[in-house]
This record gives structure tokens, C-alpha cells and sequence, in this order.
């Protein structure tokens, strides 16, 4: 790594409840985003995913192992025996229930998990750009997940500061995702505006209110510049549970029926499905009990052909596989007005077809809670949706249509924009840092 005599780099970090990027800025206002290899292939964006494994030395002696992010996915597929894979971890933030878990006979803190992820940021970040990285400006969503209290609130952000401790950062400073991704925007415009930013992650959709432009910069941005933030703790994820949930479970006996005792009962516990909708679940299906409750059902129920799908995909652990499925079929829902979600991997093979109108139907909760919070932030902000100049969205569900038409329906078609959906905040962000702390 080269030494340099600059002043210290201070990168953008968004570590997102799926995944994380990074991006910094230079002198001269130019961002590069760091770049990551995937399968092969290159992405601007790294799984916020940690997987533990014990492998024997040559010696003989079993030893844990730990990868994060692309690298993580990788050992995770390619292990004939698994380890621990652990994802979402920005979810549980606030969570004063989970302080740590015991992974192959150790004991590791919430913190140390989410430290080993951000370490592994780091030190990619110094071999991409060259330099050594102490200081970092990191998005944080207007809501946590799961935060009900402005303690809960306080809470999640002392235990991140402590995680990027963790992990080597001398000082860590934060800004809210939806004003980063803001600036990302604002460094589009030659003119000043006032912008709905929505920002739409894997566990949290945010909002902000603010006027950007070259001349709230040449000013200096204040506190007045922002006119209101709101959220609600879903996105992303909740839109996949409800394709698991209507689409896929069905298909592997959620709503199958068995005799018991001349009685028609559902021939699986609920529960069991219910860990279909966060992939990383299905690895804690593979016991002993689960193999013995679907066992007995299968005998029993009406429809055994459905149970011994969902047995092959928990024996298989094909839960990555299968949420990937699931991110497919989203996608083309987002482009086409009906898809067929295909799942063929190990013995497993589903082919089930699904209309965008039947998707929006189930994530119908979803919109109306979005729709909800648009509409609160404009009234306590004092806003009308005719004084707004734009709309900027971002993150992977502002591709959703029926995201796209609350926007379009409040603001019209030609006042929305959206672009580098993935990115924007971590772009964003790197602006902040070359901007005075507030």
C-alpha cells in the first residue's frame, strides 16, 4: 500500500441491511466507488453477509474460518458440511435482546460480528485506493429496524460506533441515508431545488425533505436546508417474504392439509415456513426434530408430493439459491406484467406462474404504509407536493412499479427521477465527507 502525506481519506461507507458499498471522494469532487469481484463478475456492491466454518488443518485439528461479503457466499455454496452464515445483522441493531451468540464453542459479541464485516470494508478500501482508512462518514436510516424509542434509537447507533471501532476506525461520523443519497443528486444539478429523496433498502424505506443545489453549496448547507425526515421499517426484504409467502410456500405445502386422528389439521407447523422467508433461516432447519416433524407429515398429509419439496429444499439447504430465485422474478416483475418464477437447483425444481397484479396484491400492507409516511412528511413539514421540484429514488425497490406510481401519483411522472439505485448513498456520502461536520 502507498504512504501518502494527504490529509486523512475519509471514505462514504453505506452498510446496508443487504448489502454494503463504499465510495471516495477527491479533491476535486470526483467519486470512485470501490469495486468488488462476485461470481466472476464485477459489482459496486458487497453482501452484508458473515459466514463462520470449521475446517481441519493439516494437522488435523479443526479451526474456524471466516469470510465476509462475496467471499462469504462463495465458501458458503461451495461447503459440502455448513458452517454459519449470518446476514441482516443491521436489523438487530436495536435489539437489546441479542448481545451475542456462541459460534463452535466461542462466544462472540453483536459487535464483533458486525466489526469483522466492516474490518473486511476497510482493508479492501485501502488495497483499492491506496491509502489508509481510519475515518468514515456512514449512512444511517431514519428508523432503525426494530427501534420503538428514540432510546432504542440512541441504542443502535452507540453499538455501530462501537462495531466500526471494532474495526479499526479512528472517527466515524453519520449522516442520514436519504440526505446522502441527496447529495449524490445534487452534484447533478446547476440549478437549486427542493427534493423528496426516497430511499428504499433492504429493511428500511427513508424519506427527506431538503433544498439542494450549487447554491445552498456555495452558502453552506444548514440545518434549515432540511425540512423533514421520515421512515417506516420495511422494503426490500418485506416485499420478498411476501412472494415466499404467497408465491413459493404454497407450492411446498403451507397450505396443505393431514389426517390426525380422524381429524384435517395443517400438516406443517407454521413456523417452519415462516424461516423460508429469510433465507439465512433455512440452515437452522436442518435438525433433527425438523427432519422427524416433516417425516411424520409427509406419511400423513394429502398432498406428500408438496411436503417432500420443502424436505428437499432444507436437506439441500438451498436457501440461497431459492431467495435468488425470488430476486429474479421481482425484477422481471418490475419490467413485465406477468413472470414465471423458476427454481432449479439439486433435486428441487418449481416452475410457478405470477401476474404484477397478483405481486401487488400481497404487498398491498406495504404500499399503504409507504403511502402513509410520504403523506405525514409532507403535512408536518408544511410541504404541498405542488412546491416540490423533484423526486429522486433510489435503492432496489424504487424499481417496484406500484413504488414508483405513489410517487407518480402525488408528483407526476415528470418530477421523478432515479439512477445509480445501488450506489447513490455511498456516492453520496463521500460528498458529505469533504463538506465542515455540522
Amino acid at each position: 500500500m502507498q504512504k501518502t502525506s494527504e490529509a486523512p481519506s475519509v471514505i462514504g461507507i453505506d452498510f446496508g441491511t443487504t448489502n454494503s458499498s463504499m465510495a471516495l471522494a477527491g479533491e476535486d469532487s470526483q467519486v470512485q466507488l470501490a469495486s468488488f469481484r462476485a461470481r466472476g463478475a464485477e459489482t459496486f456492491s458487497s453482501r452484508s453477509v458473515l459466514y463462520l466454518e470449521r475446517i481441519k488443518d493439516a494437522g488435523g485439528v479443526r479451526r474456524t474460518h471466516t469470510w465476509t461479503g462475496p467471499d462469504a457466499i462463495e465458501h458458503y455454496l461451495e461447503a459440502e458440511e455448513k458452517g454459519r452464515l449470518i446476514q441482516s445483522l443491521k436489523s438487530y441493531l436495536p435489539s437489546r435482546t441479542l448481545t451475542g451468540t456462541g459460534i463452535f464453542g466461542r462466544r462472540y459479541s453483536f459487535e464483533d460480528l458486525v466489526a469483522r464485516i466492516l474490518s473486511d470494508l476497510r482493508e479492501h478500501a485501502e488495497r483499492q485506493f491506496g491509502r489508509p482508512i481510519r475515518h468514515a462518514m456512514v449512512g444511517r436510516p431514519v428508523r432503525f429496524v426494530g427501534a420503538e424509542t428514540e432510546e432504542d434509537d440512541a441504542y443502535a447507533v452507540s453499538r455501530l460506533r462501537s462495531a466500526f471501532a471494532l474495526a479499526g476506525f479512528e472517527s466515524v461520523e453519520l449522516e442520514l441515508e436519504p440526505v446522502a443519497a441527496a447529495y449524490s443528486y445534487q452534484s447533478t444539478l446547476d440549478h437549486d431545488e427542493l427534493i423528496l429523496i426516497g430511499d428504499f433498502g433492504g429493511g428500511t424505506s427513508d424519506f427527506s425533505l431538503l433544498r439542494v443545489g450549487p447554491g445552498v453549496r456555495r452558502r453552506g448547507r444548514t440545518p434549515q436546508d432540511v425540512l423533514g425526515n421520515s421512515g417506516v421499517r420495511l422494503a426490500g426484504d418485506s416485499f420478498d417474504a411476501r412472494l415466499v409467502r404467497k408465491l413459493v410456500s404454497p407450492a411446498l405445502g403451507s397450505d396443505s392439509y393431514a389426517r390426525s386422528m380422524n381429524k384435517i389439521l395443517p400438516a406443517v407447523p407454521a413456523w417452519i415456513y415462516a424461516n423460508l422467508e429469510r433465507w439465512h433461516y433455512l440452515s437452522f432447519l436442518r435438525t433433527h426434530e425438523v427432519t422427524e416433524i416433516l417425516r411424520s407429515a409427509r406419511l400423513r398429509a394429502l398432498e406428500p408430493e408438496k411436503i417432500k419439496a420443502l424436505s428437499t429444499l432444507i436437506e439441500e439447504d438451498l436457501g440461497y439459491q431459492l431467495h435468488q430465485a425470488v430476486q429474479r422474478v421481482k425484477f422481471e416483475l418490475s419490467h413485465e406484467e406477468s413472470a414465471v418464477f423458476r427454481f432449479r437447483d439439486g433435486s428441487m425444481e418449481l416452475e410457478i406462474p405470477v401476474t404484477r397484479t397478483e405481486f401487488e396484491g400481497w404487498i398491498a400492507d406495504e404500499l399503504r404504509s409507504i403511502e402513509r409516511c410520504v403523506d405525514e412528511l409532507l403535512e408536518t413539514s408544511g410541504v404541498s407536493a405542488r412546491d416540490v421540484d423533484c423526486v429522486f429514488l433510489t435503492g432496489g425497490s424504487s424499481f417496484v412499479p406500484a413504488v414508483r406510481r405513489i410517487f407518480t401519483k402525488r408528483f407526476g411522472e415528470s418530477r421523478i427521477r432515479s439512477g445509480n439505485e445501488f450506489t447513490s448513498v455511498a456516492h453520496g456520502l463521500a460528498l458529505r465527507a469533504q463538506e465542515p461536520l455540522r
